[in-house]
């Protein structure tokens, strides 16, 4: 796996664990997603970054806690209607956000 600093390879997992991100609902009910990601250490001395955690392309970001379908369904309902209303038509699809806090590209 390559490292997202500076690209370079990095093998050695350091461990696992699980995340859990928020999925836009189906049928009405609410979908959460168990996926396990390995965490792997970096040794080589010239890069920064000393650990990272394996992305899902598609499904994750890095500190995301929704899936990139939820969030990018749940962007233009924050760009439209911001404040409590987008707030209460966000927990239509069960987005759960606070009026004040929105979506972030990395939320």
């Amino acid at each position: 796996m390559a490292c997202p600093t500076c690209g370079c390879w990095a093998g050695q997992i350091h461990g696992t664990y699980l995340r859990y991100p928020r999925g836009p609902p189906t049928a009405g009910r609410l979908v959460v997603v168990s996926l396990r990601v390995r965490r792997i250490v970096r040794e080589e001395e010239s890069c920064q970054r000393k650990t990272f955690t394996e992305q899902v392309s598609g499904l994750t970001c890095a500190f995301g806690r929704r899936t990139e379908r939820l969030r990018s369904t749940l962007v233009p309902v924050c760009l439209a209607l911001a404040g409590r209303v987008g707030a209460r038509m966000a927990d239509t699809f069960r987005g759960r956000l606070l009026p004040d806090s929105g979506v972030t590209p990395h939320s």
